[in-house]
Formats: structure tokens, C-alpha cells, sequence
């Protein structure tokens, strides 16, 4: 379904409550089915959560996680782990491009029997789980935070934890951190000095509620509609000061767009300063790559040119969000240049009215660019991608008085 998005004013005033954190409750959902002793409150009710919810709880030999990243990754690790269980683990076409043999390399290192059914280094692969006794492990520093967050979760229950060496110069320590941060919680014993992660074996955990906090990449579209409309007030449910989730760094980016973030009874309010005059953004987001697209949309929106790094990872997301963002931003008139691991965006004062956005089956690319309807007139394509997330988006929006067709 494509949607046209605009609104008669730029005033924007609400309280909006948004789903759990995908990244947490993708990691909780695996501690879970590891430690049944756990309950989740307030778990995300995105596609991917739902996903792996299902396939940790089924029984089925083929297991299709569809278009869920996290997923894939995650269950790599804990079908390999699970003893006597066989499966073949396969999702969408996109999925099937995305690699996955840095992980199973890694995991066979470890002792596993993991088996491409096509091409090699790509789902679907077949697992035979087996009991793990090996516990030393290289991996690439500078690949995706999941496939050692993958590792690191897994790792309690084998016989002698594990010992992850990262070779190289490490990329997205917030998600690394966010997992040990929740083994911690669970009383499970863990160290991370230089390249060395260590998690500490524990056969059983006490029962205990996980709370999950909102989702800080969700939030990070209200971040963006603050900035770009006239005044705003937006609060937002649930979130911390001290957040374990990398994207909390939002708070110091958009403040140099002109967005004020207070934190009250876990809620954050967004306002938006009147008087602020934003600059030339320069930005590394090597702990931060999924809000790349939401920033440079917002740059776009304010009239202000960005220069962004660190955004290796983005050429095996959902689509190539490089090579997208540069696609979707020339529609709208925007001069913009991608390399493999950054984004230059040059200032400029106009924006193409009723251009129809192209989001790839990339949830992001809906939210990012929808904030733009405050400027112009936009059409997104396939709208309903926003549930891999974030289903209620477009609910949420109608909050803020969007007119939606």
C-alpha cells in the first residue's frame, strides 16, 4: 500500500507510548529460551520479535524467519548449541543475500555442524545442534555486533562459557554492551577488557521479571519531527536516562538540531527550541548506524548539509541503505554522494513536493523520510513495512495530526 502523507499544520503536541525495544527483546527472547525461569514485560511487537518468538518455540525442521536479521543470526547460534536438533534455517530472497559465514565459521571453531543448502556463505543452512565443549573463538572485530552478540548469549549454557578474541578494531559496542549488560542482569558472569569477551558458564538463573525499555530507533522518528516542525512538544514512553541501547546517543545528536530531551517518571519529552540555528552536521555513527537514514532526512528537512561515517554496516541490511538513501534523497532534490562506509549530503533550501519514496522492504526507509510530510507533500511506498518494527507508526502519526491517504 503506498501512503500519502501531509499535514495543515506544524505544531506538534502528544504522548505517544511506543513498543519495546527489538534489539532487547530479541536477545531476552533467546536468554529466555534458554532460562525458562524468566518472564518479559513490555517485549516489542514488531514482526522480527514475533518471528523469533515462534521459531524458539516451534518444532518444525524448516524454520523461515522471513525478513528478520536479528533472527537469523541469533538462531544460528542457538540451533547450533541445541543438542540433537536438526533444522534448516531460511527466510526471504533478501535474506538469502545476506552473509552469514563469519558467524558460522566462527561457530565451527567451536565444534558446530552447520551446512549450506545453496550458495556458500548464505542462508539457508542446515544446523545439527551439538554439545559444545570447545570455548575459544576468533572473529572479525569490525562485522556486525549480532554475530558476537549471537555468540555471547549462547554462551552460559555451554560447558565452558567462551572466550570471543576480536581481531581488528571493534564496530558497535553499545549492542556488545547491551548483551553482556543483560547476562549481567541474569546473574551470569561475564568480562570484556580490550578484544577479549569472556561470558562464565551458569546451568540455571532465579526466576526474575526482564523489563524491556522502549525503543530508542522508534524514538529516533519523533527525534526528527521535532527538529523539523515550527514548535513541538512530543513525550514519549518507556525510556531511562542510563539506557543500554546505542541509540540513546540521540539525545546529544539532535541536540544540535534543535531538540531538547528531559527525562521524567520514564518518559522522555521532546521540545523543540524556537530560537536554535542548526549547522553542518559531522557525525561518526560506527556505534550507531540504524538512525543514519532518520539524521540525514532530518538535515534534508532543516536545509542543512551532513557528512556522516562508520555506516560500513549498512550494505547488508534490509537493502543497501547507502545506495537507497542516494536514490530516494535525488528524487527529492537532494546532492548527495555515498561511498562504502559514508554519506556526504550538501545544503540545500528546496525539496521536490509529492515524491513517491521507495523504502526496499527496509522498515527504516518508511519512518525516516516520513517526518519530511512537516516540509512537503511525500508518498511512501509499501507502508506496511513499518511492522517489522514498529507496527503502530502510522497510528502514532495520526496522533500528531497527519492527514494519511
Amino acid at each position: 500500500m503506498n501512503l500519502l502523507l501531509q499535514t495543515t499544520h506544524s505544531n506538534l503536541e502528544a504522548q505517544i507510548a511506543v513498543t519495546g525495544s527489538k534489539s532487547e527483546t530479541n536477545r531476552l527472547l533467546l536468554l529466555k529460551a534458554l532460562f525458562p525461569a524468566i518472564t518479559l514485560a513490555n517485549t516489542s511487537n514488531s514482526d522480527d520479535s514475533e518471528v523469533m518468538e515462534k521459531a524458539l518455540k516451534g518444532t518444525e525442521e524448516i524454520v523461515d524467519i522471513h525478513h528478520a536479521g536479528t533472527a537469523m543470526r541469533f538462531l544460528t547460534a542457538f540451533f547450533a548449541v541445541n543438542e540433537g536438533r536438526e533444522v534448516v534455517l531460511t527466510g526471504s530472497q533478501r535474506m538469502t543475500e545476506r552473509p552469514i559465514k563469519v558467524l558460522v565459521e566462527a561457530l565451527e571453531q567451536l565444534g558446530a555442524q552447520i551446512t549450506y543448502e545453496k550458495e556458500v556463505g548464505y542462508p539457508p543452512i542446515r544446523i545439527k545442534g551439538q554439545k559444545i565443549t570447545a570455548s575459544k573463538v576468533n572473529i572479525p572485530a569490525n562485522v556486525s555486533s549480532q554475530y558476537i552478540s549471537a555468540l555471547m548469549l549462547v554462551a552460559p549454557k555451554l560447558e565452558n562459557g567462551i572466550e570471543i578474541n576480536l581481531v581488528g578494531e571493534i564496530t558497535s559496542v553499545p549492542y556488545i554492551k547491551m548483551t553482556l549488560a543483560l547476562l549481567n542482569d541474569l546473574g551470569v558472569q561475564t568480562s570484556f577488557e580490550g578484544n577479549l569477551i569472556k561470558v562464565f558458564p551458569k546451568a540455571v538463573v532465579a526466576p526474575r521479571e526482564m523489563v524491556v525499555e522502549s525503543d530508542w530507533s522508534s524514538a529516533s522518528y519523533f527525534f526528527s519531527l521535532v527538529a523539523l516542525a515550527d514548535t513541538a512538544v512530543i513525550t514519549i514512553n518507556s525510556y531511562k536516562e542510563n539506557s543500554l541501547q546505542g541509540d540513546s546517543a540521540l539525545v546529544e545528536i539532535y541536540k544540535q538540531m534543535g531538540v531538547v530531551s528531559q527525562f521524567k517518571n520514564n518518559a522522555l519529552t521532546l521540545t523543540k527550541d524556537v530560537n536554535f540555528k542548526p549547522e553542518t552536521l559531522n557525525l561518526d555513527l560506527n556505534n550507531t548506524p540504524d538512525i543514519a537514514q532518520t539524521i540525514v532526512v532530518t538535515c534534508l528537512g532543516l536545509g542543512i548539509g551532513c557528512h556522516l561515517t562508520g555506516l560500513h554496516t549498512l550494505k547488508i541490511k534490509e537493502t543497501d541503505r547507502l545506495e537507497a538513501l542516494r536514490m530516494e534523497l535525488t528524487k527529492l532534490g537532494a546532492t548527495i554522494s555515498v561511498t562504502n562506509d559514508s554519506l556526504t549530503l550538501v545544503a540545500s533550501a528546496s525539496i521536490n513536493h509529492n515524491t513517491t519514496i521507495a523504502t526496499y522492504n527496509d522498515h527504516r526507509m518508511a519512518m525516516a523520510f516520513a517526518p519530511l510530510a512537516l516540509k512537503v507533500p511525500i508518498i511512501i511506498e509499501n507502508a506496511e513495512v513499518v511492522s517489522k518494527s514498529y507496527p503502530d507508526f502510522w497510528e502514532d502519526m495520526k496522533k500528531l495530526d497527519f492527514i494519511i491517504s
